[in-house]
């Protein structure tokens, strides 16, 4: 198994960015329905001002091929563009488990 965990650092007003984060947050929850090889997913929005990553997630995967599976599915990409013009860092990590 691969855990595939990835924070975002999003620019704007903390309210714009809890906006985006909140309907990023909702699409990917939605993703295991559609795509097979997600095993979980879950999502966190930072509730701490003093630090300054926006949003976390943890994906869970049967292997490294599927992390790209998961990445290049159409149901990943359509979420990933809703942080398009919000995005200004992310932080990723896939280890075996």
């Amino acid at each position: 198994m691969v855990k595939h965990i990835v924070m975002f650092k999003l620019s704007g007003t903390e309210e714009e960015r809890k906006a985006v984060a909140g309907k990023f947050r909702d699409a990917l929850m939605a993703l295991p329905a559609e795509i097979d090889v997600l095993e979980s997913m879950e999502v966190g929005i930072n509730a701490n001002p003093g630090e300054e990553w926006d949003v976390v997630l943890t994906a869970v995967v049967p292997d490294m091929a599927s992390v790209d599976i998961y990445a290049k599915h159409p149901a990943h990409v359509a979420a990933a563009l809703l942080l398009a013009g919000h995005k200004e860092a992310r932080a990723c990590v896939d280890y075996e488990f």
